[in-house]
């Protein structure tokens, strides 16, 4: 796993109240392991939006939302009590994206290129 970010990068970012001291090292453990698993391209300097991204993943992580407890192969649900009824159907890999997320990866976007890209080569 590449690090991207560290402790005290996100605490010059977001300032050292993001989170409690106990949460901090986890935190950026698993805004790393998210970094890392995206596509990035090799850097020999971790680029500001890279370190931006991982601090507001660091954040999220740190609340419980990100790597969060997910239901697999639940694709329906219905609940019904006194003539009303609800039925949700959701797909096996569904799960909500935190707002630090979606903010993480909009600033990975530019990094990450169009999404199904072949390089294609005539010759």
């Amino acid at each position: 796993m590449t690090e991207y970010i560290t402790i005290a990068q996100v605490d010059a970012l977001l300032g050292s109240a993001w989170t409690t001291e106990d949460k901090k090292a986890r935190a950026v453990l698993m805004a790393n392991a998210w970094l890392s698993a995206k596509p990035l391209p090799a850097f020999s300097e971790v680029p500001a939006a890279v370190v931006q991204a991982g601090a507001e993943v660091a954040r999220e992580a740190a609340a419980g939302a990100l790597y969060g407890a997910s239901e697999t192969g639940v694709l329906s649900k219905s609940v019904s009590a006194d003539g009303v009824s609800s039925s949700k159907t959701y797909a096996s890999n569904a799960r909500k994206v935190s707002a630090g997320e979606a903010f993480a990866l909009a600033l990975l976007a530019p990094l990450l290129g169009p999404a199904n890209q072949v390089k294609l080569v005539r010759g």
